[in-house]
């Protein structure tokens, strides 16, 4: 992603953002864009003085120590998703953002898709009524071995430090959470290299539970062609379906409840409407925060995606990893030192190919693309 982003900026692609500087271990990466500064480093590019924002997009680990370095030097920060592999290290890097005319954010583009700004408009007016359930079915990350073995850092709990939660389903976890909060509690089932040679997950299923009653399923893998992508929301006023480029409604003319407390019939239902609301793109995307980022540095707008907001996904991910490995229910929030420790064992314990996560001497050796 560090080249896409990188292109896109060269290329004049997001008013107000120049491409002054790139760092990656690789020399060769240096030819993609001629005219501009490189550095072997994340930590030289940080130091040298020719940038006022990065945007780091390296592989997950890096995020936290290239972030707190990037902050610490005063610079404007974007980071790609997930911001941090364990909630721990989220912390971490969140604390490290003390200035608050300092500009911190997250790639969470799917932010910027008109379908979930829409849903987020009609929950948060009430329209749809209480919430009862949620179940969102995210199966079409299909990936094959080749994928896996394309990068030794991949599927492993020291290079990735997960696997579809961490790597592909970072979007739709901040989207459950921007759409519906955190929940109480989580108890998750997860298989670990069902479909691929992996030590981490690509299977998923999870049960949360909110204070309010409401319930939500969230299923996902890496192993199912050509998989689904669908959200189902149960509601007082409706059924709500997000899949494809619509959004169904199947509009109570009564609440539900309230039909079943007054009703004299003894299989009836409440009468409906169907609502179809289309869409016919799905936003601007990763260009959309970035012209984002750039605004909120130089118009200061608000920011779509605030990079402390990434905390709760991740703690989604790592609430369903815990549970699923452990056999038991999360309570939220999540005990982040307990996992950061199970995760540590994990790493400690692994039989795949090890990767170097973490260089004594900071952020400088481990740098990717940025």
């Amino acid at each position: 992603m560090g080249s896409s982003h990188a292109t896109r900026i060269s290329k004049g692609e997001v008013p107000g953002l120049e491409l002054a500087a790139i760092a990656d271990l690789k020399p060769e990466k240096a030819k993609l864009f001629p005219d501009t500064a490189f550095f072997n480093s994340g930590a030289e590019l940080i130091a040298s003085g020719k940038v006022d924002a990065v945007l780091i997009a390296t592989p997950h680990y890096d995020h936290t120590l290239l972030g707190i370095a990037a902050l610490e030097a005063g610079l404007h920060t974007l980071v790609e998703k997930p911001i941090s592999v364990h909630k721990a290290d989220c912390e971490r890097l969140i604390a490290a953002h003390k200035d608050e005319k300092q500009v911190f954010a997250a790639m969470f583009n799917q932010r910027t898709d008109p379908r979930y700004i829409k849903l987020k408009h009609l929950i948060e007016s009430g329209e749809f009524g209480k919430i009862n359930r949620v179940q969102w079915t995210i199966t079409d990350w299909f990936r094959t071995a080749q994928y896996y073995s394309s990068g030794g850092w991949r599927a492993t709990w020291e290079g990735e430090g997960g696997g579809v939660l961490l790597n592909q389903c970072p979007h739709q976890l901040d989207l459950w959470q921007w759409l519906f909060g955190v929940p109480e509690s989580v108890r998750a089932h997860i298989e670990i290299g069902r479909f691929h040679d992996i030590e981490v997950e690509d299977d998923v299923t999870a049960y949360l539970r909110y204070k309010d009653g409401m319930s939500g399923v969230f299923i996902t893998t890496t192993g199912e062609a050509p998989g689904t992508n669908r959200l189902e929301i149960a509601a007082e006023r409706g059924r709500i379906i997000v899949e494809g480029t619509d959004i169904t409604w199947t509009r109570n003319e009564e609440e539900s409840s309230a039909f079943c407390d007054t009703t004299d019939t003894t299989f009836g239902r409440p009468g409906t409407w169907k609502i179809q609301i289309p869409f016919s793109n799905h936003g601007e995307q990763h260009l959309g925060i970035l012209k984002n980022f750039a605004d909120t540095i130089l118009k200061g707008e608000d920011l779509i995606a605030p990079a402390k907001e990434g905390l709760h996904s991740v703690e989604l991910a790592n609430a369903m990893i815990y549970s699923g490995l452990n056999d038991c229910t999360v309570e939220m929030p999540l005990d982040a030192t307990a996992y950061e420790t199970m995760l540590m064992d994990n790493i400690k314990n692994s039989t795949h190919k090890k990767v170097v996560k973490e260089p004594a001497a900071g952020a400088d050796d481990f740098s990717k693309s940025f």
